[in-house]
């Protein structure tokens, strides 16, 4: 029988990405994203429960999530869930569930806006910007 391991979420990013690379040079960031789900309790109180998730993004994937993902932002993050198991310096067992993004998408318009500082397109911007290049 078929299976399927398959993630998709819409929420806010909790802190600013951070990137590293494996030892063969494949940039891999990391980032938290938390969702809201509102409900009423059952003695009529509305209540908001926040759900956490670790987010790993690897090689173009990853290099655009550094560069262009800030706290606060929302987000759509589309992969799979994987369990990492590690030894922590104390010796202990440790044991993560994180999503491997295969897509991320951003969704707020401020992580393509221009700075003051940039060109504007047509005001004699640098145009060898390949679609690829783009994040989104």
């Amino acid at each position: 029988m078929a299976s399927m391991n398959k993630v998709l979420l819409i929420g806010n990013v909790g802190a600013d990405p951070e990137m590293r690379f494996t030892p063969s040079g494949i940039p891999v960031t990391s980032f938290s994203v938390a969702t809201n789900k509102m409900f009423t309790s059952p003695d009529g109180e509305r209540k908001q429960e926040t759900t956490w998730f670790r987010i790993v993004a690897f090689r173009k994937q990853a290099e655009s999530c550094s560069q262009f993902l800030t706290k606060g932002q929302r987000v759509y993050v589309e992969g799979s869930l994987r369990t990492r198991v590690w030894e922590g310096q104390d010796g202990q067992k440790r044991t993560s569930v994180e999503v491997l993004a295969d897509r991320v998408l951003f969704l707020d318009r401020q992580a393509v806006a221009t700075l003051p500082s940039e060109e504007l397109p047509g005001e004699g911007a640098d145009e060898s910007v390949a679609p690829e290049d783009l994040p989104f």
